[in-house]
């Protein structure tokens, strides 16, 4: 699992025109979900995120996170994160297909309302054409990536 976490003063998400959610200050998270990715996966990014120092303390940098100061975090759907390039065309195989990232996305939604206040919790509109828009403070883009599983060591007899 992939997420881009953007420090924001504020941020919002409309489709067609209409407010789906909108945040103060706090974080925008980008979440992208790799066919491979597992609930391991969603346990990493919502403690990853929840954790991030990225905010100021006593005019300290890097000494708070979204939790220590009860802020909003905003969720976007991003199936985009897990491109190739083929020549000059983004190719998306390698990210998630539809309704099992939409069960995992959600999964990792609820992860997040259980380990955080749920009210401060926001998200896009999952499959939807949206909207994003950010008011970035710094700017502040940390990108963070699922560790990927070890290969078991294969026993060879000798």
């Amino acid at each position: 699992m992939r997420a881009v976490i953007q420090r924001v003063r504020a941020a919002k998400v409309t489709v067609l025109d209409e407010l789906v959610s909108t945040i103060g200050p706090g974080l925008c998270v980008l979440v992208g979900i790799k066919s491979s990715d597992t609930i391991t996966d969603v346990e990493y990014l919502v403690r990853k995120i929840l954790a991030l120092r990225l905010f100021e303390d006593e005019g300290k940098r890097w000494q708070k996170s979204v939790k220590d100061l009860q802020l909003e975090v905003l969720c976007v759907s991003q199936f985009t994160l897990y491109h190739r390039l083929k020549g000059n065309k983004p190719d998306f195989s390698a990210a998630m297909k539809g309704e099992d990232a939409q069960q995992l996305y959600c999964h990792f939604l609820n992860r997040l309302c259980q380990s955080y206040d749920p009210s401060k919790i926001k998200d896009g509109k999952f499959g939807a054409y949206m909207q994003v828009h950010i008011e970035n403070d710094g700017p502040v883009t940390i990108e963070l990536e699922s560790p990927q599983p070890k290969q078991s060591e294969e026993c060879v007899d000798k």
